[in-house]
């Protein structure tokens, strides 16, 4: 029998009613009735009450304390039932306590309500914080999900196999995290941003069917739905597949774990398909939130022919909000407020009256044509208002699309119980760097171009599409993959046209670039963030939340003390000076 318990803590029901049982765990809450002691007493699966007569028991001991009790289960009287407890009908009657572990006198918080305490403070505490029920579900909640996407991948027939954590350092788009070599003067390793070319070796190899839960580092800022330095993915790679083979394990794969550990409504497979530049246009984003029904629609060449000069010789969208003219003045006023600090420098918008008469500063400049003409076209309603944005192309779509997920938010129109996902599809392979005219990827490097060596030899390198893919849930990017370029000839050419030589390739992906001389299969895959997948599914507001041990935002471990100082002879050790 286990010398600290029996039982746990959440285990004990009205059937176990005058066993001898023994339980253990942390004083929760101690409250004294006059010479009756009664203790919450807590583990990491629930809450058992105890009662003590003797209070010598629990002289000098507070909450935190880690203590074993045995006695006599007994029933609670039908006055003293707690509902809110699955174990609220019972209660220990104690003959005999332990103390296993004594607790400071003073909590730097309280342990159930650390979620209100600053993060600095819950950080620098975590092993308390994550005794609080509700960080703790996050935790198991990430453990039960994570169980669940390898059983899935298996159960599709995907090989789970590790990469390397010590690599060597490429231009995959972040910074990466250096390490220095003791046995090689002045040379260094790297943290692998991704598994990426570890994962298309693995199919030059022959391995059909690849998945890692992988961990990746990148030295980025951190943002509410990114870590700083490490974060995980449910990285996948097929052989001999396509675009659409990849969709249908995503889509399954994804569609059960929501499914499974959410009661909202997923969006069911096939997810929409949306084309990078149609989201641009009608979301202003590459992240789209679909659970918000708000559209943007181009009304540049409704204005080419209207005397207004805010919208002279620029691009103009609109978006009509329902139901929107009857809303009080401030919330104009603090769109524009929003526009403004967004960087616009007005938000225009024309309301649509009871006898469909349109009321707005921009009517006067419209004939009575046009205003039928725009009604007509965006099927305007009663009630209705039509924001306007103009600016110059580089930033017309996103001024747009974030003026469209404020409205959604200020008119509360988005469904908060659904996940809507999408794939973003037809990535532009090049764009053109604002500074120095160069042609430089936008996307994966080692995609395959739409259209393969045909593509790179007739088109403009602006109008090649890719074969890259993202998932998007909720306006939250989950996943990026591609159709990767598997031929040597097709990957020379693509490089070539972002400004790379044959030797550029050589020396920076050399593994790489020289499998695919011995016969390497077509292969496409991609990589869905497990942190982003559990933090939707627990409903946090941050990824922080469902990480065991986060860096707080500025990169920092503040329980361990990381980034911190090492001594001299470790650097001399790696032929490291600080300078």
């Amino acid at each position: 029998m286990n010398m600290y318990r029996t039982h746990n803590c959440d285990e004990l029901r009205k059937d176990n009613v005058g066993q001898q049982v023994r339980l253990a765990g942390w004083i929760d809450t101690i409250r004294d009735h006059g010479g009756v002691i009664f203790i919450d007493l807590r583990d990491s699966y629930g809450i058992t009450q105890v009662v003590i007569d003797d209070d010598s028991l629990i002289m000098g001991l507070g909450r935190e304390a880690v203590i074993s009790v045995e006695g006599i289960l007994q029933e609670r009287s039908s006055e003293n039932v707690n509902p809110k407890l699955a174990t609220g009908e019972v209660e220990l009657k104690v003959s005999s306590l332990e103390v296993l572990s004594k607790a400071a006198s003073h909590l730097p918080f309280d342990i159930n309500e650390s979620t209100q305490t600053r993060e600095e403070v819950r950080l620098k505490y975590r092993f308390l914080d994550l005794r609080n029920p509700n960080v703790q579900k996050n935790i198991v909640a990430r453990a039960n999900i994570i169980s669940h996407l390898r059983n899935s991948m298996e159960k599709l027939g995907f090989l789970e196999i590790q990469t390397p954590i010590l690599t060597s350092s490429s231009p995959e788009g972040a910074r990466d995290y250096l390490v220095p070599s003791r046995k090689h003067h002045g040379m260094f390793y790297a943290l692998p941003q991704a598994p990426q070319i570890f994962k298309q070796l693995l199919m030059v190899s022959g391995f059909d069917k690849y998945y890692q839960i992988a961990p990746c580092f990148r030295d980025e800022d951190a943002r509410a739905d990114r870590s700083p330095g490490e974060f995980y993915q449910l990285d996948f790679e097929m052989s001999f597949a396509t675009q659409e083979d990849v969709f249908e394990v995503a889509e399954k794969v994804l569609y059960d774990t929501f499914t499974k550990f959410s009661n909202k409504k997923v969006s069911p497979a096939p997810f929409k398909r949306i084309p990078y530049s149609e989201s641009m246009l009608r979301y202003g984003t590459d992240k789209p939130d679909l659970r918000n029904p708000l559209i943007i629609e181009d009304l540049t060449d409704f204005f080419a022919n209207v005397d207004f000069a805010p919208f002279k010789n620029k691009p103009v969208r609109g978006i009509v909000a329902p139901n929107c003219a009857s809303q009080p003045r401030s919330l104009f006023d603090k769109m524009l407020d929003f526009a403004t600090e967004i960087g616009m420098k007005g938000l225009g918008y024309i309301s649509v009256l009871s006898d469909m008469a349109l009321k707005g500063p921009i009517v006067k400049f419209l004939s009575e044509e046009q205003q039928k003409e725009m009604i007509t076209r965006l099927n305007l309603k009663e009630n209705d208002t039509l924001f306007f944005i103009s600016d110059v192309s580089k930033f017309v779509d996103t001024f747009a699309g974030q003026i469209r997920t404020e409205l959604g938010k200020r008119l509360d129109i988005i469904d908060k119980d659904s996940f809507e996902m999408c794939f973003i599809v037809d990535f532009p392979m090049y764009g053109k760097n604002e500074d120095t005219g160069a042609i430089e990827f936008t996307h994966n490097p080692f995609s395959m171009p739409q259209g393969e060596m045909k593509a790179l030899e007739e088109m403009d390198p602006l109008d090649i599409k890719a074969y890259q893919y993202d998932i998007v849930c909720n306006g939250v990017e989950l996943s990026s993959g591609a159709v990767r370029n598997h031929r040597p000839d097709i990957m020379l050419k693509a490089f070539e046209i972002a400004g790379y030589t044959k030797e550029d390739i050589e020396s920076k992906f050399p593994a790489l670039f020289n499998a695919f001389h011995y016969g390497a299969p077509p292969h496409a895959g991609m990589a869905p963030g497990v942190d982003r997948m559990v933090m939707l599914l627990t409903e946090q507001e941050s990824i922080r939340e469902v990480i065991a041990f986060p860096m707080n935002s500025n990169a920092q471990d503040v329980l361990l003390g990381a980034p911190g100082t090492v001594s001299e002879m470790q650097l001399r050790e790696v032929h490291i000076k600080i300078r």
